[in-house]
C-alpha cells in the first residue's frame, strides 16, 4: 500500500497542470500604474496557480488545465515588449494540451488578450474592453463574464481603487451563478502589483489576498480588504450617548479616573409632576413637561456623551488593570472592560459602606 501511495504522489508532482475551471479579471489602472488580477473557483487554492500580477509589466491569469508557469513566463514575455497575443501564440505553439487552457492577460499600455480552448468545458469564453479583460470557463452562462466585465467599467474614472473595483466586479458574476460546480469547495484571490508599493520583500504587491477555502470566497476577500485597509464599511459606528455612558462616567468617577475632583457625580432630573394634576392641571402638567424635557435635554448634552475626556479615562483603567492590548480601539468598551470596572466599582461602593464585596 505505502509504495503504491509513493507511485501516486510521484505521479501527481510530474503532473504539469492543474485543473481551475474558474472566471477572472484581468486589469490596469493607467492612473496609478496599478495592474492586477482577480479569480474565484469551485476549487480550493486557486491562489497559488492562477493570479499573476508584476509591477510596470501587467497581469496574468492562467486557467482551466492550468500550467502555472504560463503565469510566470507571460510577464517575462510582456517584460520583454511583446504584445499579450504575441505572448499567447509564443506560449502555445508547441503546446499539446492547449485546447484544455484558458488565459487572459493585460499589459500596461491597456493591450489585452486571451485564450479559450475548444475543449473548455461549457459554458467557457472571454470578453476585453478599455484596460481589463474577463475569461472563465464551466460557468453557468455568458452572464457572469458581462457582469464582471460591465461592473468594472462602470467603476472606471471614479477613483475607486483598482483592487476594490476587481473585488466588486468579481463579486457581479458571482453573483450570477458564477461556476456551475455548486456545492464544491470554494476559493478566491487577489493580486494587485504597484511600482511605486514595495510591498513584502519587494515583490511589489500593494495587495495580495488568499481565501483559500470559504463557502462565500469573493464576500469574504472583500472583507478582508476593507477591514486591512481600514475603508469605510468594514465596521459600524456611530457618535455615542445615553444612559450607559453616563452609568460608565458614573463608575470612573467613583475610582477617581473622571473627573476625581468632582465632588459627586450629578443625578439626572427626576420626572415627579403629581400623577393625580394631569387632569386637573393640563396647563401645569404642560410648563412642568416642557420644563422637564429641557432640563432632562441640558443633562444628557452634558453627562450622557462618550467624549475624549471620558475616552481618557477609560484608557488610563484599561491600563492599570492589565486590560490595555496591542491594536485596542482607544477608549475600548468591551465585555472584559465592562467585567473590570463593574467589579472595580462594586468593591469601592461596598468599602465607602463598610460592607464586604461578593
Amino acid at each position: 500500500m505505502r509504495q503504491r501511495l509513493l507511485a501516486l504522489a510521484t505521479a501527481l508532482l510530474l503532473v504539469p497542470t492543474a485543473a481551475f475551471a474558474t472566471f477572472s479579471i484581468c486589469a490596469i489602472d493607467p492612473e496609478t500604474g496599478q495592474s492586477g488580477v482577480a479569480v474565484t473557483t469551485r476549487v480550493p487554492f486557486v491562489g497559488r496557480a492562477v493570479p499573476w500580477a508584476r509591477a510596470g509589466v501587467g497581469a496574468v491569469a492562467t486557467q482551466s488545465w492550468t500550467v502555472v508557469e504560463y503565469g510566470r513566463d507571460g510577464l517575462d514575455l510582456m517584460a520583454q515588449g511583446l504584445a499579450p497575443m504575441e505572448v499567447l501564440d509564443r506560449l502555445l505553439a508547441d503546446d499539446e494540451g492547449r485546447d484544455l487552457r484558458q488565459i487572459g492577460m493585460i499589459n500596461m499600455r491597456g493591450r489585452s488578450a486571451a485564450h479559450t480552448g475548444a475543449k473548455n468545458g461549457p459554458w467557457a469564453g472571454s470578453r476585453q474592453g478599455e484596460n481589463y479583460t474577463v475569461q472563465g470557463n464551466v460557468l453557468v452562462g455568458e452572464q457572469v463574464i458581462n457582469a464582471v466585465a460591465d461592473h468594472f467599467e462602470s467603476t472606471a474614472g471614479t477613483g475607486m481603487p483598482l483592487a476594490e473595483r476587481l473585488i466588486l466586479a468579481l463579486a457581479a458574476g458571482q453573483a450570477q451563478g458564477g461556476d456551475k460546480r455548486w456545492g464544491y469547495m470554494q476559493s478566491a484571490a487577489l493580486r494587485v502589483a504597484d511600482p511605486d508599493d514595495p510591498g513584502r520583500g519587494g515583490d511589489h504587491l500593494a495587495v495580495s489576498i488568499d481565501v483559500d477555502e470559504n463557502e462565500h470566497p469573493v464576500a469574504e476577500m472583500k472583507r478582508i480588504y476593507y477591514a486591512t485597509a481600514h475603508r469605510l464599511g468594514y465596521r459600524s459606528f456611530s457618535a455615542v450617548a445615553g444612559d450607559d455612558v453616563v452609568e460608565l462616567k458614573r463608575m470612573l468617577h467613583a475610582l477617581g479616573y473622571w473627573r476625581p475632583t468632582m465632588n459627586a457625580f450629578p443625578e439626572a432630573p427626576e420626572f415627579d409632576f403629581p400623577p393625580e394634576k394631569m387632569r386637573s392641571d393640563p396647563g401645569g402638567f404642560q410648563q412642568y413637561l416642557d420644563k422637564y424635557r429641557k432640563a432632562a435635554e441640558a443633562y444628557d448634552a452634558k453627562w450622557s456623551a462618550y467624549d475624549a475626556e471620558a475616552v481618557k479615562a477609560v484608557d488610563a483603567f484599561r491600563k492599570d488593570h492589565d486590560l490595555a492590548f496591542e491594536g485596542d480601539a482607544d477608549g475600548l468598551v468591551d465585555a472584559r472592560l465592562v467585567e473590570a470596572l463593574r467589579a472595580a466599582y462594586y468593591a469601592e461602593a461596598a468599602a465607602s459602606a463598610g460592607t464586604p464585596a461578593e
